[in-house]
């Protein structure tokens, strides 16, 4: 279901027809209420139903004579006093999924008695079409095995008195809107459809933005030394690929910050191969790489005043006859020497020669990574937040409000010299599992061997950028995480 907004002021619209949706936190009465019920059925709907306002709850109910809308939907905000900017994206998500087969909407979005901001309204229109997202394409019939129709946009019209402070947000949150269902179709997409080279094209389309794009092939990787990424994509038929995205929107001479992401498209474990049952979902292995071409969507879009890298490690792990094997050592880009302990490990090793030269070409004021790392990631946070490990307490700080505000939350980690002791091999540098035991923090330890003395975070996605619990503001398989969480970070925190 995708849409089509409009902005209005209140004086000088009245709904024709469709659906009538009024705000009503828990004290006060129905925004529109006036307009869209002039017989003041309203109130007795509410009465009867013990409709009291309360959080994303609805009353939905058809029009009555005289009304100019079709049906009246009242969708409830909760305490006015405690609404967050993340509270009205997921009044917006609400909103949406009421509106199934609905071919227009009219929003009474100002509250009596509460002053409703530009960005709110905004923020309301994002959390609609970021729920009424969906991932259909390749299903040729509905669900009733009828011919799937080719599908309009519900025309959305949002009456408010803040009219042009709301078009000027709903542009910017449209540039975050198009980088989260960037980072989404990328996830969601087949790995016979979406294999290095298909993902690397995707990423040079951000050209079109302003984006400065470099695609480095095998034979660049292998004169770079990049032993660790290449040892991963051996048993594949498909080649490597490594991406380098630039956005220049800052200061000449500014240092850039650097985002990372992990992109093996599909991961079959290699030899040490995964289980049968759920494999299928390796597809959406390369969530990290996804949530950096995403954000690098969003900074162009809306220009954002800052220089920023994002490099994405796109390779398939297969266990096919050129495949690497357990007890292999490989070198990375670094001259650390790595025994390979399971092919199972494989994301690490595509991120530390990403990292490491990330760090020597472009010496970036600090580095952020995203991979789908691990399992014990999920087994430690379930699919509530994402970890995070890093060694700078700064950073950590900027990112932990960042996921605050935006709702895409992180917990802090330990890293530590204990942990690190348990990835020392007999036969190289290091090995590229620690064991079961702390499974996720060893990992992050690994990549740490690799940032220097630079600023650095690492977000274990696994549980959260794929098959995470569906919300308002979500109802995709692949969320698109980290998108929103990182273009805040940058808002907030590195943007001049």
């Amino acid at each position: 279901m995708s849409m089509k907004f409009e902005f209005t002021f209140a004086k000088s619209h009245r709904p024709a027809g469709g659906v009538a949706v009024l705000l009503k936190a828990t004290v006060g009465l129905a925004a529109g209420a006036d307009v869209a019920d002039p017989e003041g059925v309203l109130a007795k709907a509410a009465k009867i139903k013990k409709f009291s306002g309360k959080a994303f709850s609805a009353l939905d109910i058809l029009a009555p004579h005289g009304s100019p809308a079709d049906r009246i939907l009242v969708l409830g905000l909760g305490n006015p006093d405690a609404l967050t900017d993340h509270d009205w994206l997921k009044a917006g998500g609400a909103a949406a999924a009421k509106l199934r087969g609905a071919e227009k909407a009219t929003i009474f979005i100002d509250v009596p008695d509460l002053e409703v901001s530009g960005k709110a309204a905004a923020d309301f229109a994002l959390g609609m079409e970021m729920n009424a997202y969906s991932f259909d394409g390749y299903k040729t019939k509905k669900a009733d095995d009828e011919a799937k129709p080719a599908g309009k946009p519900v025309k959305v019209t949002i009456v408010t008195g803040a009219v042009i402070a709301a078009k000027k947000a709903f542009a910017t949150a449209q540039a975050v809107g198009e980088g989260v269902f960037l980072a989404r179709d990328l996830v969601n997409e087949p790995a016979n459809v979406l294999g290095p080279l298909e993902f690397a094209a995707k990423a040079k389309e951000l050209e079109k933005l302003g984006v400065e794009v470099e695609i480095l092939t095998e034979k660049e990787m292998k004169k770079l030394g990049m032993g660790a990424l290449l040892g991963v994509a051996q048993g594949s038929t498909r080649p490597p690929r490594l991406v380098v995205m630039q956005w220049k929107g800052g200061k000449s001479k500014e240092r850039p910050v650097a985002f990372i992401g992990k992109g093996v498209v599909f991961d079959s474990g290699g030899i040490s191969i995964k289980p049968a049952a759920g494999m299928e979902e390796m597809k959406g292995d390369m969530g990290g790489a996804a949530a950096v071409t995403g954000l690098m969507h969003v900074l162009a879009a809306r220009h954002a005043k800052v220089n920023v890298v994002g490099i994405i490690g796109l390779v398939e792990n297969m266990p096919d006859g050129s495949a690497q094997r357990p007890g292999d050592i490989v070198t990375s880009m670094s001259g650390q020497t790595i025994e390979v302990i399971n092919t199972d490990a494989e994301g690490r090793l595509v991120l530390c020669d990403a990292l490491w030269y990330c760090n020597d070409r472009f010496k970036p004021q600090a580095m952020i990574d995203l991979a789908t790392l691990t399992g014990a990631i999920m087994v430690a946070l379930a699919t509530h937040h994402a970890g995070l490990f890093s060694n700078d307490d700064r950073l950590a700080g900027q990112l932990l409000a960042a996921g605050i505000a935006t709702q895409e939350r992180l917990w802090r980690m330990p890293l530590g010299k204990e942990y690190d002791k348990m990835i020392d091999s007999k036969f190289a540098d290091m090995k590229n599992t620690g064991g079961r035991y702390g499974g996720a923090i060893t990992a992050a330890q690994f990549l740490k061997r690799f940032v220097g003395d630079t600023p650095w975070a690492h977000l274990d996605v696994a549980g959260t950028a794929m098959g995470s619990p569906t919300d308002e503001v979500n109802q995709s398989w692949a969320s698109g995480f980290g998108v929103r969480l990182l273009d805040e970070l940058v808002r907030a925190s590195y943007e001049s």
